[in-house]
This record gives C-alpha cells, structure tokens and sequence, in this order.
C-alpha cells in the first residue's frame, strides 16, 4: 500500500527531464507521457525508465489521464519536467504513506516557484497547494485542455515541504508558453459557452495586476514580481483577446 508511482508530461524538455526523473528515482515506477517531442526528450528518458509512452496531444487533462491508466502502484505523485522533489520532501512523503493513515486519498503540497531567477513568494503564487500525491484507485483527471484538475474521492491532507517549480529562466520561455496557453485558455472559455464581452479586455487584466502586486503584496518580490504581475495582466488581455477573434464576425481588410 505504500508503492508510487510517478507520472510526468513532457514535449521538448530535454533540458529539464533528467534532473526531474533522478529526483523521483525513489519513487517505484516511473511514467512518461511524450506528447510530441523534437528534441532529445524521449531519448533521455528511456535510460532511466522503461515506461515512456508517446501520446496525441489532446490537452493537460488527457495526457495526465493517460499517463495515469499506465500506472500499476497504489499512490500516484504527479510532477511536471521542469519541478523537483527535494530530499524533505521525498522524505515527508515517505512518511506519510508509512503511517498507516487509510483515510486519507491525497496530499496537497505547496509549490514554490522560481521566475527569473528569484523564488516568488508573494503575488499569490506562494504556498499555492497542489493535490500531487493520491489514491490511483480514488482518482481521475478532468478533461480541461489547460488548468486540469485531479479529482480525489476522499480527504485531501497537506505536507508542509515544497515542491519546486523552476517556470521560467527567462521571458522568450514566458512567451513561448503564453502563446499556447493563452490559445487554449481561450479554447476552454469557448467551450465552456461564454461570450465575448468588452469589459473582459477592459476589466480583467487590471484587476489582475491589482490583486497580485498590491493586494498579495507583489511589490515584495522585487523586479521580478513586477515583471510578473504586469506579464499576468498581459496574459489575461491575451486570453480575452483571442476569445474575440474566436467568436466575434469580422469582415476581412480588402
């Protein structure tokens, strides 16, 4: 009862996927899902686990989803290539699952992240709770494209250890990653039927900028935060944006 396995989502992350993978060696199986790499991701993997398996990339939530019909284990801990499970954290999870406590089905951890080089610990990132560790037989992820969500039956408990989510290194990365993400956080608004409206563009990015440099104190995070929090208020103006051109009729420029 107390066997992990590990699931990891990759595409192109050849610089990150080998110190991901030694850092859950511990771990009892170890599960990628490739979705599309044209880098040496797959090639490194394959020398440190036998279970990589390539996948169409249909979304966040269908590859984790796949990625968690290949696990065998009881527990399940999902990390992403670019995170890493330090030694407390391996530990406190260890112990955890030793103690014999069946009524829990997952443990959330905080999640600290690096962006640009400084740990963020305001702007609302931090601690930021995950559910990383459950049950394999009490979980599902949800379809979402984007912001997928694993769905535990059962109590969720907390470890107090971090996780750590080296995001970004520099902003031609931020931006690579906008640009997809705001495509298909646009996507899910669009499926999910809501309309355009011109206060979304007008509103939403402000008071993004707002809430996370004044009112979760990201002007403490330095330079950095500063750049954060005027990028996530980009991001939502992005995201809103392209849900315009999504569902709005336009005549073309002739």
């Amino acid at each position: 009862m107390n066997s992990i396995s590990t699931i990891i989502i990759t595409r192109n992350e050849e610089k990150n996927i080998r110190d991901c993978l030694v850092a859950v060696r511990w771990t009892d199986e170890i599960v990628v899902v490739d979705t599309g790499s044209t880098d040496k991701t797959v090639a490194i993997a394959k020398k440190i686990t036998s279970k990589v398996f390539t996948h169409r990339w249909e979304g966040f939530g269908a590859a984790r989803q796949f990625a968690l019909s290949k696990c065998t284990k009881y527990w399940v801990l999902s990390v992403d290539a670019d995170e890493r499970v330090t030694p407390q954290l391996k530990e406190e999870i260890l112990a955890a699952l030793s103690t014999g406590n069946n009524h829990a089905a997952g443990y959330a951890v905080p999640i600290k992240a690096c962006f640009l080089g400084r740990w963020i610990l305001h702007c609302g990132w931090y601690p930021a709770y995950k559910t990383r560790i459950f049950r394999r037989d009490r979980s599902s992820y949800s379809e979402s494209k984007l912001h997928e969500a694993i769905q535990v039956q059962g109590e969720i408990l907390e470890l107090k250890s971090d996780l750590l989510h080296y995001t970004d290194p520099n902003l031609f990365h931020y931006f690579e990653k906008l640009n997809q993400y705001t495509s298909l956080g646009a996507d899910q608004i669009v499926q999910e039927g809501t309309e355009f409206r011109v206060s979304q563009l007008l509103l939403r990015p402000f008071w993004t900028f707002i809430k996370m440099y004044f009112i979760k104190a990201g002007f403490l995070d330095g330079i950095q935060g500063f750049i954060l929090c005027v990028l996530s208020s980009c991001y939502v103006f992005t995201k809103y944006a392209k849900l315009w051109e999504h569902t709005s009729k336009r005549e073309s420029c002739t």
